[in-house]
């Protein structure tokens, strides 16, 4: 469950509107809205862009922790090296 006093202070901290939020994530005001309240649950990909946004990890957005840096990126594996 995401952290919605989280979301909704970093979201002040940047001095951004719902508004803001919505067009960064190409979405409308009301369906961010419904995230930020906790009416709806915020698809992963769209953690992702605001993790991103804020330079915040997807931990921070859900009050996993309260380190707000994000973690350093990782090498991302193709599915050829991996074995199973």
């Amino acid at each position: 469950m995401i952290n919605i006093e989280r979301l909704k202070e970093i979201r002040n901290d940047k001095d951004y509107t719902q508004k803001d939020i919505a067009n960064y994530l190409n979405i409308s005001q009301v369906q961010y809205s419904r995230y930020e309240t906790g009416i709806r649950i915020i698809p992963i990909d769209l953690l992702a862009k605001l993790a991103n946004l804020y330079q915040v990890s997807i931990d921070y957005l859900l009050g996993l922790t309260d380190i707000r840096n994000p973690y350093p990126q990782s090498k991302i594996y193709n599915k050829t090296t991996i074995k199973s």
